[in-house]
């Protein structure tokens, strides 16, 4: 079973943090939810408070197959300003595993350096935080271990990305017939 890691702080997108942990969850994958607060329960940008499954002093991420960063603000800012963020995500790309980030998460790849020489996507008005990356202003991108997301509309095509990824594009097919988003991508 893959493992996954999300990062969250106050001031997270919930829609951006939520749904992937929803997505994978039902494909079966261990997901932990951790707040990087100092507090169990993290209020995100729109007052929805989360109670994250860990926190960040207490976990070791080797084991994890993913690493994921979602956006928001000032959720996005806190991530990647958080030192054992910072360390956590450049280790788990320099070892070549899954890093993730959606909407203004992945300004922390370029600050790290991860976006230099990538394809990347984001916010729209977030691309010069990609330092280095060709911007995509795709829904979604995946350059080799980097994948990244525009923003919450395009949350659950990240979500499915990421299960096709770590799970095989059976599942993630399954999964999305069964939530009814082949209906909502076919416009009926």
């Amino acid at each position: 079973m893959a493992k996954v890691y999300e990062f969250i702080s106050n001031g997270t997108e919930e829609v951006e943090a939520l749904i992937p942990v929803d997505v994978l969850r039902r494909a079966g994958v261990e997901i932990i939810i951790v707040s990087t607060t100092g507090q169990q329960i993290v209020t995100t940008a729109h007052g929805v408070n989360i109670v994250a499954d860990a926190m960040i002093e207490d976990i070791c991420t080797d084991d994890a197959d993913l690493l994921m960063i979602p956006g928001g603000l000032p959720g996005a800012e806190n991530l990647c300003n958080h030192p054992l963020v910072r360390e956590a995500i450049k280790k788990q790309y320099d070892a070549g595993k899954l890093v993730a980030a959606i909407c203004a998460g992945p300004m922390i790849f370029g600050s790290l350096g991860i976006s230099e020489g990538k394809r990347c996507t984001c916010y729209p008005g977030f691309e010069d935080y990609l330092t280095g990356a060709t911007y995509t202003g795709e829904l979604v991108t995946v350059d080799g271990n980097v994948i990244t997301g525009e923003g919450p509309a395009a949350t659950f095509c990240y979500a499915y990305t990421l299960c096709e990824m770590l799970c095989g594009k059976a599942t993630a097919e399954a999964l999305k017939e069964g939530m009814i988003y082949n209906h909502l991508m076919e416009g009926k």
